[in-house]
């Protein structure tokens, strides 16, 4: 296990996987759990007060527009909340296996190369995914 949690935060880490890639499949959903989690962790930049899943997902300024989603309201599945305790046991996914930033451009367009003076990980469908450089964030790397 990653990180601590109680039964309430796994169900509250489940819909914001939901809202924030449902129409990414499971793998885009486990994708945004990992930047969840790697925020939990990280003891760096601006995620230095986190120690809780609750504290990441709620983090202002800076936490997840998804809280904010009609998706986040309702109760997780069954399988959104097997999702959700696979990445707070360790399941990691490239891209976003270092990433504490993700975000959809518009349309078709690029990801750019740095999003908060972070290195760009990769892309998977509409997310771009940004992970810190190591000696920035040693925790994660």
């Amino acid at each position: 296990m990653l990180v601590q949690y109680t039964t309430k935060e796994l169900d509250l880490l489940a819909r914001l996987m939901r809202a924030e890639a449902v129409g990414e499949g499971d793998l885009g959903m486990l994708m945004v759990g990992n930047v969840v989690v790697n925020r939990t962790i990280a003891d760096c930049l601006t995620f230095k007060n986190n120690r809780t899943l609750t504290d990441a997902i709620y983090q202002s300024p800076g936490g997840f527009a998804g809280i904010n989603s009609n998706l986040f309201f309702s109760s997780a599945t069954t399988k959104e909340k097997d999702l959700a305790l696979r990445v707070v046991n360790g399941e990691y996914y490239y891209p976003a296996t270092n990433a504490l930033w993700f975000y959809a451009p518009s349309g078709t367009a690029s990801c750019v190369a740095l999003w908060y003076d972070q290195r760009l990980s990769g892309r998977y469908k509409s997310h771009c995914f940004y992970q810190p450089y190591p000696s920035v964030c040693t925790p994660i790397h």
